[in-house]
């Protein structure tokens, strides 16, 4: 698939990509190198982005709902006012990740890491976070 001019698949290098408003529904991403890349705005909703490297990528209110982000290193990643409800975040790194004002509703943070993770105003409603390393660092039971 192309979107914005880069081919998109598994284990792409989309590092620093312009995706901005893309529409990536369904998108199978897992392995992929999306450091720095500019997805605000962008669907991704249902996408499968295990193992994938987001660090640092801007993912401004885009929509990740129900998509697959196990194992994904997003470590400085901003997600404000994002949508991840019912997302699979599985032993998930968001290390430093700005998850302000985000909809995490139902979405199963096992063993993430959310080290140093700016989290005011998410909603957390029914989020499994067993096993998770919470902002300040405390192992959550």
């Amino acid at each position: 698939m192309n979107v914005n001019g880069y081919k998109i698949e598994s284990g792409a290098d989309l590092q620093k990509a312009n995706l901005k408003h893309a529409y990536l529904k369904g998108a199978e991403l897992s392995g992929a190198n999306l450091s720095g890349a500019n997805l605000v705005l962008a669907n991704l909703f249902e996408a499968d982005l295990s193992n994938s490297n987001l660090t640092s990528a801007i993912l401004d209110h885009a929509d990740l709902s129900e998509a697959d982000l196990s194992e994904a290193d997003l470590t400085g990643a901003n997600l404000h006012n994002s949508y991840l409800r019912h997302t699979h975040m599985i032993f998930c790194n968001l290390a430093g990740a700005v998850l302000d004002h985000a909809d995490l509703s139902h979405a199963d943070l096992t063993g993430a890491n959310l080290t140093n993770a700016v989290m005011t105003g998410a909603n957390m409603t029914g989020v499994e976070l067993t096993g998770a390393t919470m902002p300040d660092g405390s192992l959550h039971d």
